[in-house]
């Protein structure tokens, strides 16, 4: 099997930092090679080196044989390397003809007017190259976020793709749509495409991937053949030291009830109640669309209920949006930290003390020099990897970036907290982190609300599980008693029928 790409003691520095010391990489034609570290290993940076949006200070890169040299993005697609980020880059309002052809519109005559059925014809010779069928007309907005992706591919393909770097392609996607995917990458490799594919949750790679090569700060761990690797020796590549155990023990001591929601409805609503104790983490479950989002939103404040109370340690209160939240000390970190939770161009500290401002804040002057002994205190105990206080989040990685919301409301010393999707795209270092962290928060008397479309998590950390299906509680079960065919059951509106055979069956 040939080389396409050949990448050679790349460096990249950036101010401060040295973000990639002697990296290589190398992939051939016509296979799947994941490429895998922690956040902040340096995994987009080399991206972004092969691709054009960095200069790499030094190094060379190989491409088909010849020297690589692009200034940015477009000249790297038009050259055969394309990148479908993890955040999709559509124009909603457009079709999906009109999506994949941005930028290359045919003209009819060569005039102004685009050719519109000269793009449905191109479109569908695309999809037929994948086995995959959409409509050209339909708008993307309408689209599921599989649909999405796959408009995503098909574009890079227009330009006749020879590399396409797939960055975390699962981390939204239902199990049906993770296996149209993984169908998809390998009608391209058995047709010669070779594909980059960056993910956290190795568990997936038998389906799809040929090679590995792991990156930890920085560097390159070394390279193996998948079948020649465990999921044990993956971890240990990446994180430099034997991992134990993939969740951490709990020693919560479970108290009274602190939250309790009775009969909320909305549109996506179906009168949904829940309760939470102090010291306990309440894992809530279901496919994606069940409706847990909705439900922690509406708890929050931030969408409007149609119906349904609220009790804090018993007594009736009123939220009607996230201030008041705030105010009973009731936190909520949103399953987009980017959009929902973090304030990118600001720094970790002004991330920090926001929700606790009031704290700091005397005759109407900040006291900064509080302010930095908190935030260098949370930065120290949470291990958050910072050059300083002052650095903006949207340079952080994803893994820091929720410790950074974890240390807000620390700073707020919240009586409940809801983590909605807490370690999406987050490596399985930083998981771990996080999840001592979501314990901490429990034996220090929180309650929790632990959000996840991870069974195997929800299993993992939880007391009890509540599982939802479109929009209505479907079953409520003790740790002691949950397992993940259980949980599946629950999650498709089918556990009364899987426990009517059981009884047959007995």
């Amino acid at each position: 099997m040939s080389v396409l790409l050949k990448m050679e003691k790349i460096n990249k520095f950036f101010p401060g930092v040295h973000a990639l010391t002697d990296v290589d990489l190398e992939v051939n034609e016509g296979e799947v090679h994941a490429l895998i570290g922690e956040n902040g290993a340096g995994k987009s940076t080399l991206m972004k080196c092969l691709t054009g949006v960095y200069k790499a200070d030094s190094g060379t890169i190989t491409f088909n044989g010849e020297p690589w040299e692009v200034s940015n993005p477009k000249e790297a697609t038009d050259k055969g390397i394309s990148i479908v980020h993890q955040e999709f880059n559509l124009m909603p309002a457009l079709t999906v003809k009109e999506n994949i052809y941005v930028a290359r519109e045919p003209r009819k005559g060569g005039g102004w007017l685009m050719d519109d059925e000269a793009m449905r014809k191109g479109c569908k010779e695309l999809m037929e190259r994948v086995e995959f069928e959409l409509d050209p007309d339909q708008e993307v907005q309408y689209l599921s976020t599989a649909h999405c992706q796959m408009v995503e591919i098909l574009r890079a393909l227009l330009t006749d793709v020879k590399l396409l770097v797939l960055d975390e392609p699962t981390s939204s996607l239902t199990a049906e749509e993770t296996e149209l995917l993984f169908k998809t990458i390998r009608t391209l490799r058995d047709r010669g495409v070779s594909i980059i594919y960056i993910s956290h949750r190795l568990d997936e790679f038998e389906h799809i991937v040929d090679r590995v090569t792991v990156l930890r700060d920085g560097q390159t761990v070394g390279t193996a053949n998948y079948k020649d690797l465990g999921l044990n020796d993956m971890i240990r590549m990446m994180i430099g030291r034997e991992m134990t155990e993939q969740y951490p023990e709990r020693h919560a001591k479970i108290g009274d009830v602190v939250l309790e929601a009775k009969n909320f409805v909305s549109a996506k609503l179906h009168d949904v109640s829940l309760y939470v104790r102090a010291g306990e983490v309440l894992g809530m479950s279901g496919l994606i669309g069940a409706g847990r989002t909705e439900f922690a939103r509406a708890i929050y404040g931030a969408d409007k209920k149609n119906a349904g109370d609220l009790y804090l340690r018993g007594e009736k209160i009123e939220i009607k949006n996230p201030a008041d939240a705030v105010k009973y000390n009731i936190a909520y970190l949103s399953e987009d930290r980017k959009r929902d939770g973090l304030m990118l161009n600001q720094g970790v500290d002004f991330n920090t003390y926001i929700a606790n401002l009031r704290e700091y804040s005397h005759t109407g002057l900040v006291d900064d020099h509080a302010i930095n002994n908190t935030v260098d205190s949370f930065i120290d105990r949470l291990e958050i990897k910072t050059p300083s206080h002052k650095q903006w989040t949207q340079y952080l990685s994803g893994g820091n970036q929720q410790k950074v919301l974890v240390a807000r409301w620390l700073c707020k010393k919240s009586d409940v907290i809801i983590f909605d999707e807490p370690t999406r795209g987050i490596d399985v270092g930083s998981k771990y982190e996080i999840y001592k962290l979501i314990n901490e928060l429990a034996e220090n008397g929180a309650a929790v609300i632990m959000i996840s479309s991870e069974m195997q998590e929800v299993l993992g950390m939880s007391d009890r599980i509540m599982v939802m299906y479109e929009g209505n509680v479907t079953g409520e079960i003790d740790i002691k008693d949950a397992n993940q065919e259980i949980l599946m059951h629950m999650a498709s509106n089918t556990y009364e029928q899987y426990k009517a055979s059981l009884n047959q069956e007995g």
